[in-house]
């Protein structure tokens, strides 16, 4: 999962020593002795799963099985097999029977993350499957046998506001919102930066050959008053990136991608960076949330969805981030090493390649 997880003794750790932390710390471990379903809310990054781990690991169940299932990283049928299972020749490419999650996690923990994504037919077969406790398989003809899970779901959605538009079931919202433990933002615990700077800079140079193993205080002080609003992953990301291209020991503000170079401390973001771009947006997906290069950008491209300028504007922006070394662009927009000729090639027939001097 994105955000950091320490494990020690078999149990995970939140990372940082704020009054909101250490109270949801104590919140998890109280939770997590009885079976009551747990609705664990946040922004996106904050590390929900990690909360989701915390409550499995201090549980009577912590011996089972932990598992997790995205709801937003799967059309509607492949999700129902995912959680609940098929049989031979229920759908093409059934070839044989197939356990689900649910039956996985039997006598253990499993973790529903965005919930909120879910179809509301989808919803429906889940609430059915908490009220009895069994499994009806794709292709089944009848129910198959009750298993024993705990079920802990996420989502950084407003489900009460989902529920009065119609588009969440509010006897699943109950059934779910036993207990509801809330993530809090980065931003409102920015006391726990360093402590998360220092184990994710421990994470990244453990055992290669990059030169940096500090952060300045010039840079520290910046990134403890940035608002971070893709919180602790985004924060990961940004230490990764910087470990990755930084020149020397220490990380300095230099070595800051430029939304945190120049945000400025009264809290207000320059005048151009306040209307988010096109660019702006396939970046992040690029850089935040680890999507390929491939399967991103291209696409869009050659079904002439974005344009040449907003190619140019995400290569643009990779190259200010890398320094002008487009192998370094490569790896930050999730290309395998053999696609850097590729990625080259493709800049270049499309007039997308920009001169990388500027950047150095």
């Amino acid at each position: 999962m994105h955000g950091a997880r320490m494990r020690n003794n078999g149990q995970y750790h939140l990372t940082g020593s704020s009054g909101v932390m250490m109270e949801l710390r104590q919140e998890i471990e109280r939770v997590a002795r009885s079976d009551a379903k747990v609705l664990i809310t946040g922004e996106s990054g904050v590390g929900k799963e990690l909360v989701a781990h915390g409550v499995h690991e201090y549980s009577p169940r912590a011996a089972r099985a932990f598992i997790a299932v995205n709801c937003a990283g799967l059309p509607e049928t492949l999700l129902e097999s995912e959680l609940f299972g098929h049989v031979k020749g229920s759908f093409t490419g059934a070839y044989r029977d197939k356990p689900g999650k649910l039956e996985l996690a039997h006598e253990g923990t499993i973790f529903l993350d965005e919930i909120g994504e879910m179809t509301m037919r989808m919803q429906g077969l889940l609430l059915r499957f908490m009220e009895t406790g069994e499994l009806q398989k794709v292709g089944a003809d009848r129910t198959g046998g009750a298993v024993n899970v705990r079920v802990i779901a996420a989502t950084n959605r407003n489900l009460r506001d989902m529920v009065g538009q119609g588009s969440f079931r509010e006897d699943l919202f109950y059934r779910l919102n036993v207990i509801h433990l809330t993530v809090p933002p980065l931003r409102e615990r920015r006391e726990d930066i360093p402590a998360l700077v220092d184990y994710f800079l421990g994470r990244f140079t453990k055992n290669n050959g990059y030169s940096v193993r500090s952060v300045s205080l010039d840079a520290m002080k910046l990134l403890t008053e940035y608002p971070w609003p893709g919180n602790v992953r985004e924060l990961e990301n940004v230490i990764e990136r910087s470990v990755v291209t930084g020149r020397s020991e220490a990380v300095t503000i230099d070595d800051l991608p430029l939304e945190i170079r120049s945000y400025n401390t009264i809290g207000l973001r320059p005048k151009r960076e306040r209307r988010r771009t096109v660019a702006d947006d396939l970046y992040k997906r690029l850089t935040e949330e680890r999507e390929s290069f491939w399967n991103v950008v291209y696409p869009l491209y050659m079904q002439r969805e974005i344009t040449r300028g907003n190619v140019r504007d995400v290569v643009r922006k990779g190259l200010e981030q890398a320094r002008g070394n487009y192998k370094i662009v490569a790896r930050l927009f999730n290309m395998e090493q053999r696609d850097y000729k590729r990625f080259l090639n493709f800049l270049r027939k499309h007039d997308c390649q920009l001169p990388f001097k500027e950047y150095r």
